[in-house]
């Protein structure tokens, strides 16, 4: 296929339908495509047969994919075959930065959670080699689904052909950028955005807060250290997206979308074609039922007997009382007398020794746990996330072909250390949403999957999962451990946002 043939309907890959025509520069074109296999859009990127650097985007998508932070656009394919090269990679609904943007600042601290989201997004692709050197407020988005999303990593700097020799304080600088834009509504920026250049006093930049009234001065200061590089409140420059997020990490996050705990008989949940599923709620009962049931009078008591038969039923129900106190004054004083001396009496009602409540014990640390593969290892650089309390970082796992790891291993999972062997009373998992996960405990006293012992089990969990052992269970290790996992994207992986880990408290 020739890149001139590159039109609507055109199907790359023989899955891949193009649409809609949506930008076009410099040779570069993107659409909104159809996979056709899976049934949901895509962005697809095509080029001109002139484009001059079609091997440079398509080495970046390539290393894009590999990344697996759910706030970066995943990359599904990138090829340069028979005369066509192309990128597909995820189809993100929502408002970017900009659109947000149109009538004004957003509130402070919402501006900065988005920032602070696309800080440690992109912490994690540095640490990886891979830079950005393009963030615009059109590449940070708020998705339909609730989440955020930094679009174009990688793949735009290879298109516009952006280099830099200082590429993370470059992509600092850019996180500066936005979180300017997003607290004042202004570009401090070179290049035309959308919005409004920053005002300049005797020509050097506003900050914030001279710009708009209520920006905290933390924020304000935080923005002056990415963006100007500059020392404030005692603070050095951020000179690298990690900086800027640890900057920001006290900032309230957007929690995610709420978490269905109904069970899975009333469960409703469907899969859009676009990848987003439809809210999960508990069935309404129909309005006609509930105004029958609040509504139908309770049956009317019985009429009263009169007359010669209700002094006879009076005398029967009489003698069968006195009857029934009679045997039950022999049971009890029967029962006295057999009782052994020392033996303290006790009634079979009496109330039952007041409720442990749990106490939550915080684990020292957690990696990520794969001693059945050949690396021996699995996202152990953000295992810290699943305990750091905040419920929109995680932990995940690698994403395999199949759910049941790819027939690779038996399992995968976290390990938690909790410096000393504690009872366990349970452990509270926050899974993804997505249904079909199969979960195991596993406590012991060494970080060895021959050691550890499956207390805990859920099939088909998803959202919020309680694991209680059976019996008492003590331990220094705790193991989260996936032997299924619940599809994404097209493939299959494992996500914790959360764990706490309970131990029984004092009566």
């Amino acid at each position: 296929m020739s890149m001139s043939t590159v039109e609507p309907g055109t199907r790359l890959a023989d899955r891949f339908r193009l649409e809609d025509r949506v930008h076009e520069s410099g040779g570069a074109t993107l659409w909104k495509a159809l996979d056709e296999i899976l049934a949901r859009p895509v962005a697809v990127h095509t080029f001109a047969p002139d484009f001059p650097r079609v091997e440079e985007v398509v080495t970046a998508a390539r290393l894009a994919s590999r990344l697996t932070d759910p706030r970066l656009t995943q990359v599904f394919d990138a090829a340069d075959e028979d005369g066509t090269a192309y990128v597909v990679s995820e189809w993100v609904s929502g408002d970017s930065l900009l659109d947000l943007l149109e009538s004004g600042p957003v509130e402070p601290e919402r501006g900065a959670a988005l920032v602070a989201e696309a800080a440690e997004a992109l912490a994690h692709a540095h640490a990886a080699g891979l830079t950005h050197l393009h963030l615009t407020p059109g590449r940070l988005v708020w998705t339909s689904g609730g989440t955020v999303k930094l679009l174009g990593l990688a793949v735009d700097a290879a298109i516009l052909d952006l280099s830099s020799e200082e590429p993370a304080r470059e992509d600092a600088e850019g996180l500066g950028r936005l979180l300017y834009a997003a607290l004042t509504g202004h570009w401090p920026g070179d290049s035309d955005c959308g919005l409004p250049a920053a005002p300049l006093d005797d020509g050097k930049i506003c900050t914030p807060r001279q710009v708009t009234a209520g920006v905290p001065g933390y924020l304000d200061a935080i923005t002056c250290r990415a963006l100007l590089q500059e020392s404030r409140r005692g603070q050095p420059p951020l000179a690298t997206p990690a900086d800027v997020a640890e900057a920001l990490a006290e900032v309230p996050r957007p929690a995610p979308a709420p978490v269905t705990t109904a069970p899975p008989a009333l469960n409703l949940r469907s899969e859009a074609p676009d990848g987003f599923g439809m809210s999960t709620m508990p069935p309404r009962m129909p309005s006609h039922l509930a105004h029958q049931m609040t509504m139908v009078p309770p049956p009317p008591p019985p009429r009263p007997q009169t007359g010669a038969a209700s002094k006879v039923l009076l005398t029967v129900i009489v003698l069968l009382v006195m009857a029934a106190v009679g045997v039950g004054a022999w049971t009890v004083g029967k029962n006295l007398g057999n009782t052994p001396r020392g033996v303290a009496q006790s009634d079979s009602a009496a109330s039952p020794s007041p409720s442990r409540k749990p106490v939550t014990v915080k684990p020292v640390s957690a990696t990520g746990f794969d001693p059945l593969g050949t690396d021996r290892a699995e996202k152990p650089e953000i295992a810290p996330l699943a305990i750091d309390g905040k419920p929109s970082t995680d932990w995940h796992t690698d994403s395999y072909s199949t759910a049941d790891l790819g027939r690779l291993k038996d399992g995968v999972g976290l390990l938690l250390d909790m410096g000393k062997p504690v009872p366990v009373a349970d452990v509270v998992v926050s899974l993804g949403n997505a249904g079909g996960t199969t979960v195991q405990l596993k406590v012991g006293d060494a970080a060895e999957l021959s050691s550890l012992k499956t207390v805990a089990e859920k099939k088909g969990a998803s959202g919020s999962v309680t694991l209680t052992p059976e019996k008492a269970t003590t331990g220094q290790y705790v193991l989260i451990w996936f032997t299924r996992l619940p599809p994404y994207n097209g493939q299959y992986r494992g996500t914790i946002y959360d764990v706490t880990v309970h131990s029984p408290g004092s009566a």
